[in-house]
């Protein structure tokens, strides 16, 4: 019944930020620090703790300007499709451990490429006030998300991910030829053509995965390492 009642709660308020998403086109050429932010789960006895590492690249010559990090005990239990409610706390505490502030968050995870068009990259919109991006390593299987087209096997190549309504919520992304695709989508405050062109600016041959959230994937294994050899 618990379990039922918080749901319900979750989804009320997905819809009412559904109505405050803000697709729009950003000047990319005046962008400085693009911060990329990644969460990872461990579990110690019956205590699960959420480790989260934010990276921030300069925009231009993508190299590392700072990092912060933070660890906290997770209560939230996973919910198919709420999966933000226990990403979100451990973000914004890392968020405020931040020096530098960035222009633009890309997060490892959705935006709108979400059956309620809430995923952590939407969701952490409302609370950081800044664009944000969602880039997934796997796509959202979703009944009202139709499958995707596999781009062409050229760096740069693109096909859009439509739902049942025909309405774009993503793209997927060929960033190195001869790998997976991402799946691309708009967290907030950014239109989906500038979230591209966002991410495309932050890759290289090293990774298929934007330098900003690989860097920060590679520190969330580190801290949770040091978290397992600690207790």
């Amino acid at each position: 019944m618990e379990n039922t009642v918080i749901k319900r709660e979750w989804l009320l308020e997905q819809e009412y930020f559904q109505d405050k998403i803000c697709q729009k086109a950003i000047n990319c050429s005046e962008l400085r620090y693009i911060a990329g932010v990644d969460v990872a789960y461990t579990r110690i006895g019956n205590q699960e703790y959420g480790c989260c590492s934010i990276v921030i690249i300069d925009y231009k010559s993508s190299k590392l300007i700072y990092h912060a990090d933070h660890i906290e005990i997770v209560n939230v239990p996973y919910h198919p499709g709420y999966l933000s409610y226990r990403e979100l706390p451990v973000i914004l505490e890392t968020v405020k451990k931040l020096e530098v502030i960035p222009d633009v968050y890309v997060f490892d995870g959705n935006g709108i490429l979400h059956p309620k068009k809430m995923g952590i990259a939407t969701h952490a919109s409302f609370y950081l006030n800044k664009p944000c991006i969602g880039v997934a390593k796997n796509f959202f299987h979703s009944d009202e998300i139709i499958s995707y087209d596999m781009p062409d096997n050229y760096v740069g190549a693109s096909t859009n991910i439509v739902n049942i309504n025909g309405e774009i919520l993503g793209i997927t992304l060929r960033t190195k030829i001869n790998c997976k695709p991402v799946f691309v989508s708009v967290g907030n405050y950014i239109s989906l053509e500038d979230s591209k062109k966002v991410i495309m600016n932050c890759v290289n041959n090293e990774s298929r995965i934007p330098i900003p959230t690989r860097l920060a994937d590679i520190e969330t294994h580190k801290i949770r390492r040091k978290l397992l050899d600690n207790k």
